[in-house]
Order: C-alpha cells, then sequence, then structure tokens
C-alpha cells in the first residue's frame, strides 16, 4: 500500500505558465480552491511529461487532483530547513451535483 497518494476536489483557481528550471526540469503550478466554511488555496506542482494536464481546464473548473507529498530537506547558511511540494499526476473533472433542495419545499415534478 503506498502511503503517498492522495486526492482533493476543488476549483481550479490560478494556472501558471510552464518554467524551463533546467535543461532536463520543467514544471507547471496551479492553484487549487477547496469548498467549505473555510475555503483553502493549495498549489500544486505538475512536472515533465505532466506539465499539459491542467491544459483542458480553465479557470472556474471543478476538478480532482491525485497527487503525491514530496519533500526534501537542506541546510543553508548552517540552518536546517524543509520544503513540500504536492506534486500532481492526474487532473480530472469532476461532476457538478445540483444543489440540495430545502426538505421544507416540494421538489419539481412532485405529487402533493
Amino acid at each position: 500500500m503506498d502511503n503517498n497518494k492522495f486526492d482533493i476536489v476543488g476549483r481550479v483557481n490560478e494556472i501558471y505558465d510552464e518554467q524551463q528550471v533546467s535543461e532536463k526540469f520543467r514544471k507547471r503550478e496551479f492553484i487549487l480552491e477547496t469548498s467549505g466554511q473555510y475555503p483553502e488555496f493549495i498549489k500544486f506542482q505538475l512536472v515533465q511529461d505532466k506539465c499539459a494536464l491542467i491544459d483542458q481546464f480553465a479557470v472556474g473548473a471543478l476538478v480532482r487532483v491525485d497527487f503525491n507529498l514530496r519533500g526534501r530537506v537542506f541546510v543553508k547558511d548552517g540552518v536546517k530547513s524543509c520544503f513540500t511540494n504536492q506534486e500532481a499526476w492526474r487532473v480530472r473533472a469532476e461532476v457538478e451535483t445540483p444543489a440540495a433542495i430545502p426538505a421544507d419545499k416540494p421538489r419539481p415534478n412532485s405529487q402533493i
């Protein structure tokens, strides 16, 4: 079992241009906004041949992102630190569900 695979549903909030970081490494970032009482804005990165996965979506699209957490420890000026990335490997359209109709109101086409 791989404990490093996650998925999350949210709306695309921002899509950035692809960056060629080095001769052998390219990445593309996007921000996902989650729903709920306190929405979160989470930045994901797509790398190498996965950079185009976000092309089919526009800002505002509801998507499901499958991703891995990636982290590295580094030392700068004698201080040890760590950075973490959310590396997306699949982005899929998520089906929108209609808002629930309050229980005290009749449903369309219902018999009274």
